[in-house]
């Protein structure tokens, strides 16, 4: 089987290129290949390749700059998905496109379920809501996975961050309110990989959820993290109306993965062994 991915050096296309089991063979392609805000030639690039399923693992990411940035927030997370669907659907090829729970408006405290209702409170999720409707639109075999709070050894995220800060101070102000499940890149990966099998197998796409378990806050994930990487950084909770950013987060970011979990046989991952892979990583690179 061969997967084209769009993305190369983010979280996830890092782990759908390193995880490729036995039969799979992942070809990734970086922005210098296949830029999203040039959606028309990404759509070139699918015409012409040996593909059995197309997975795109880019995105614009930069919540907070999206404010100031939504045109080109919606031009990488909104329609450059729907071209490279429309591209997928000409061609018969099942297309996995990453979503977030950056979709809901953080309401309550039930787990969301994927037909649940919408209502973005900022830029990013309103780019990536708009994404997942292009790629509704287009008409082919399709697969939107939602998903939250990604970690890994590589890149941008909460876990590197938090170890950087909690290896030089004595504590550390974290939001308690904001709950939700961390979710190992490589578990996203091995999902995403899953589905694209059972897709070309003739499997029904559709918006499903895939999150970390057990549901915790951020400051609870930033205990843990301290914990397991032995640092004695003290966590002081607080809440996110004290922590003011120029985009406003969802409080209740818990997801309900069950549909995925029966479509796919891909239950959610534990992000605590995800959590010491992702140390023993960092530990044997240093």
């Amino acid at each position: 089987m061969k997967v084209l991915v769009f993305g190369r050096t983010g979280q996830v296309a890092t782990e759908l290129l390193r995880r490729a089991p036995a039969g799979v063979e992942v070809t990734a392609l970086g922005r210098a290949e296949a830029d999203l805000a040039d959606p028309a030639a990404c759509a070139g690039i699918i015409g012409q390749a040996e593909a059995d399923a197309v997975i795109n693992a880019a995105a614009y990411t930069a919540v907070d700059r999206a404010e100031a940035e939504e045109t080109l927030a919606m031009a990488v997370n909104a329609v450059a998905p729907a071209v490279l669907a429309k591209a997928c659907a000409a061609r018969g090829l099942p297309f996995l496109h990453l979503s977030s729970d950056y979709v809901f408006d953080g309401s309550g405290d039930r787990p969301r379920r994927p037909g649940d209702p919408t209502g973005p409170l900022g830029a990013y999720g309103r780019s990536k809501l708009a994404g997942e409707r292009g790629v509704a639109l287009a008409g082919g075999a399709a697969l939107v996975l939602r998903t939250s709070w990604v970690f890994s050894a590589h890149g941008a995220n909460f876990v590197k961050t938090m170890l950087r800060l909690g290896a030089s101070r004595d504590a550390l102000r974290v939001v308690d309110d904001q709950v939700g499940g961390p979710t190992p890149a490589a578990a996203i990966a091995d999902a995403l990989l899953a589905a694209a099998r059972a897709m070309a197998d003739g499997a029904p796409g559709g918006i499903h959820h895939f999150a970390g378990s057990p549901d915790v806050s951020w400051a609870g994930f930033a205990r843990a993290i301290f914990q397991e990487a032995e640092l004695p950084c003290r966590v002081e909770p607080i809440p996110t109306a004290d922590y003011p950013t120029p985009a406003a987060r969802p409080l209740n970011s818990r997801l309900d993965c069950a549909a995925f979990a029966e479509a796919y046989g891909v239950a959610r991952p534990d992000w605590h062994q995800g959590l010491r892979e992702v140390l023993a990583e960092l530990e044997t690179a240093s």
